[in-house]
């Protein structure tokens, strides 16, 4: 079975900054990680990002991912999700025979849980969203098991098909000496957007091909809470009571 497996290098989300202005992570104010939910569906890598993600696909070659494809260019920045998902489908018809994709539910940086569903409607192949269970893969089909709010569904899906993960799924495997030995030799392939001219049209990338534009960013104001006495007959604490929600427009 040929697995494709999405992953992206996510800043630490602990120490990152955000760009007011531009509407954006300052991905340049921290350090850089694996996407953890993308540790649980790796077997192959495909994935999209700048050049220092490469040291990424080598740690997911050294955890069993058979070829790692960075695609790196800067036609593709400043994608939003649509954007990355039709990159993304891109690269995979490019790469053409696959059985299964395989995405962590979402990333650390953005929370959107996007992509994978839209990979999914771009390559026109069945998809379900929070898996935590595999149960079942045949050479037609697989079955899971998915999380939906505070209860679950088990569905059977035709394959090629698409599925987004989460860290309930499995325990991601940790490399041995020998398995980064090895993935330090193994040659990363390298795609910019002319490596995808074939199977995709270049308008659709980066950030002129994003529909999603940022019209304000701000933060919050934090309040603490308040207290107040009131007294009085019950009728009249009652309206007093009423007045002030009304005031507050709770009611």
């Amino acid at each position: 079975m040929n697995i494709i497996v999405l992953m992206k290098q996510v800043p630490e989300i602990e120490k990152v900054r955000f760009d007011p202005e531009k509407g954006r992570l300052d991905r340049s104010s921290a350090g850089a990680t694996t996407n953890p939910f993308d540790l649980n569906a790796l077997e192959a890598a495909v994935s999209m990002g700048p050049m220092k993600a490469e040291e990424m696909l080598r740690d997911a070659i050294a955890r069993g991912a058979d070829r790692a494809i960075l695609l790196s260019d800067e036609m593709f920045a400043g994608a939003d999700t649509l954007a990355t998902a039709y990159t993304l489908s891109a690269a995979i018809k490019k790469i053409g025979s696959f059985d299964l994709v395989i995405c962590g539910e979402k990333t650390v940086d953005g929370d959107t849980a996007q992509v994978g569903p839209e990979v999914a409607e771009f390559l026109n192949i069945p998809h379900v969203a929070f898996v935590e269970e595999i149960l079942q893969v045949d050479s037609c089909s697989i079955t899971v098991k998915a999380r939906m709010e505070r209860s679950s569904y088990i569905i059977r899906l035709s394959l090629p098909a698409l599925i987004t993960v989460t860290k309930d799924v499995n325990n991601p495997r940790l490399p041995t000496l020998r398995d980064k030995l090895r993935a330090m030799r193994t040659p990363i392939t390298i795609w910019g957007y002319k490596d995808l001219a074939e199977v995709a049209d270049p308008r659709y990338f980066g950030f002129e091909g994003s529909p999603t534009r940022v019209v304000k960013v701000y933060t919050p104001t934090a309040e603490r809470r308040r207290g107040q006495m009131i007294s009085g007959q019950p009728e009249e604490i009652a309206q007093k009571i009423v007045q002030v929600l009304l005031e507050n427009k709770v009611l």
